[in-house]
């Protein structure tokens, strides 16, 4: 290509230059157009960015963008295929590399995990728009990138068919399941990473070796302390008195729905008195604002999830068994998720791309939430029953993230269709690789590493 365009250069050089300058202008702009999109899709959502608002960041004139791109549905596109495409590529790479020089399955794995998450966090904000926005999409616009989505997803499940059937992997979850919960665990650091805290690299390597050997000292976890658990029965929220309460639980449950499906940015008080059935001009009567029924939702999902794990993990005593204490969290966790709270799980999907002055309005109860989970987690490894070397608040932030992102594909009201889980047996399938690792522990293969190690 270089030196075809060398050729014309030299055969008519003034022409020739003329155009190649405009054409080279014209792919300047439109890399700088995409490039900002990318930074706007990441930042604010796809339904809450305006063609004006990418034009304006772009520095580009706001009519001259539709000399480049014929919608914002359009820059959609492109930067949802650049997101992906760009990671897959590299991830091929690198998992062909390791079948060609029979790479150690460990390594190769650590470097997919760094690879994946610099793409993520620091080296692409197509990979991150993608990623952030892909959930909110109508069907409609997620389907150009199905295929795209899908290679990536079998790239990862190919390498990890190949450790199975090398004996490292263990065989009683399924690899697309491992995947989901590796991919899972990473995506959810857009949510939560701090580049000013530690380079990817040492997050990577810290994943990395949790996903592999799971958080407990290097024996099989003992969970069934907590099939018996109490709490896992969850009281119903009494019912509102009166009809000015009764039609305030309505507005604040439809504008959950609304904010999990949309995100902040693109709910509006329209949309949320259309889920509820209700005429526009009412709201006014029950709350000042969006905002005001935004603060209660955020609110209530996270007081929600905070008293219900809190009560769960209350119902054990000491001598703590840990294991169950931690396998009784986690379900609770999910349970308020997916069925016990539609706050939480509205929470959850809309909290990452809410205005800072919101955000600092719950981060309070955020944080009162992260210090439940170390304090467990923190006396478990005092007690030996996780391992010494993980350290608590990372551990905390990327089983959290494996947790959360599940709401992105797992769907409870499958359960009945043949190859889907119920809410328990996905919670017990979350618990075993949480706390005993994607690894077979009992093979030869994982002892000879360990000893190594």
């Amino acid at each position: 290509m270089a030196a075809k365009r060398l050729q014309r250069l030299v055969r008519k050089p003034d022409a020739i230059r003329k155009a190649d300058d405009e054409l080279s202008k014209a792919e300047r702009t439109r890399e700088c157009v995409l490039s900002a999109a990318g930074r706007l899709f990441r930042q604010e959502g796809f339904y809450a960015t305006t063609m004006r608002d990418i034009a304006q960041e772009s520095g580009v004139e706001a009519g001259s963008i539709y000399y480049h791109f014929q919608s914002k549905d359009q820059i959609l596109n492109e930067v949802l295929d650049l997101g992906v495409r760009q990671l897959y590529e590299k991830v091929r790479e690198i998992t062909r590399s390791a079948r060609r020089n029979s790479e150690d399955f460990r390594k190769t794995f650590a470097l997919l995990i760094e690879t994946h998450l610099t793409y993520l966090l620091t080296d692409s904000d197509f990979t991150s728009a993608n990623i952030r926005n892909y959930p909110m999409l109508s069907d409609k616009a997620r389907a150009p990138h199905r295929e795209l989505r899908a290679a990536y997803a079998e790239a990862w499940s190919s390498f990890l068919e190949g450790a199975r059937r090398a004996g490292r992997l263990r065989s009683d979850v399924s690899v697309s399941a491992i995947r989901q919960f590796i991919l899972s665990a990473m995506n959810w650091t857009v949510e939560w990473y701090d580049v000013g805290r530690y380079p990817v690299h040492t997050l990577a390597e810290r994943m990395s070796k949790l996903l592999l050997d799971g958080m407990c000292v290097r024996h099989r976890a003992d969970t069934e302390g907590q099939k018996s658990s109490r709490s896992f029965m969850f009281a119903k929220a009494p019912e509102p008195v009166g009809k000015a309460a009764h039609t305030r639980a309505k507005i604040l449950r439809a504008a959950a729905r609304t904010l999990r499906d949309n995100g902040y940015k693109a709910t509006t008080l329209r949309q949320i008195m259309a889920e509820a059935d209700m005429k526009a001009g009412s709201v006014y009567y029950h709350f000042k604002s969006k905002e005001a029924i935004v603060d209660e939702v955020l609110d209530a999902g996270l007081r929600d999830l905070l008293s219900g794990v809190g009560a769960a993990v209350e119902e054990y005593r000491e001598p703590y068994d840990h294991h169950a204490r931690i396998a009784t969290a986690i379900r609770t966790h999910l349970n308020f998720l997916f069925k016990a709270s539609e706050f939480t799980s509205a929470n959850i999907r809309s909290y990452g791309m809410l205005p800072n002055h919101l955000k600092e309005r719950h981060r309070k109860i955020r944080h009162l939430y992260g210090r439940l989970w170390d304090r467990i987690l923190r006396e478990a490894q005092e007690d030996g029953a996780i391992r010494s070397d993980i350290k608590i608040v990372p551990l905390r932030q990327v089983m959290l993230g494996a947790l959360n992102w599940t709401v992105e594909w797992f769907d409870p009201n499958k359960a009945e269709k043949q190859g889907y889980l119920s809410l328990p047996d996905f919670s017990d399938m979350l618990i075993k690789l949480l706390l005993e690792g994607i690894c077979d522990r009992e093979s030869a293969a994982y002892a000879e590493q360990i000893a190594v190690e």
